[in-house]
């Protein structure tokens, strides 16, 4: 084995608290919104994971992942749709698959504070194409699916 192969070194521990959590950015997302910590692993992997915490009525803009993506919530209580679909309800220990290239977006409900964990691949380089933000009309209208 070369000393360049990555099976040759040693894994990598992020410690809890060992970054600096910055602001979501106004242009992806609605609302008060921190991402925690972010890690991309190194190259050959694709595959990048961010801690996101949502105030209540924070929600992300409308979104794609050309991979797709896994959501794991952690805390709180949370609304997500895909584009066509019904607003869904989701909680702590729910594990979301958003599919490759759906539209979706995902957040806090307008009361209540959710967090939770995003995995996603990048292809050639991008792990998200970025589109409108929801507006107040489809993050509010509608029912609620809860199961």
């Amino acid at each position: 084995m070369s000393e360049n192969d990555p099976s040759n070194q040693n894994m990598q521990i992020h410690r809890a608290g060992s970054s600096e959590a910055i602001k979501g950015p106004s242009e992806y997302f609605t609302g008060d919104v921190r991402i925690d910590r972010i890690f991309n692993a190194p190259e050959p992997s694709r595959v990048g994971m961010a801690v996101v915490n949502f105030a209540p009525g924070a929600r992300t803009n409308w979104h794609s992942h050309p991979l797709g993506q896994m959501l794991l919530v952690t805390d709180g209580v949370g609304w997500t749709q895909c584009e066509g679909g019904p607003k869904t309800e989701i909680r702590p220990g729910d594990l979301i698959w958003c599919n490759c290239g759906r539209r979706h977006w995902h957040g806090a409900t307008d009361t209540t504070a959710m967090q939770h964990v995003a995995v996603q691949e990048a292809l050639d380089g991008k792990p998200v194409d970025w589109f409108e933000p929801v507006s107040d009309e489809d993050y509010l209208g509608g029912p609620v699916k809860k199961d």
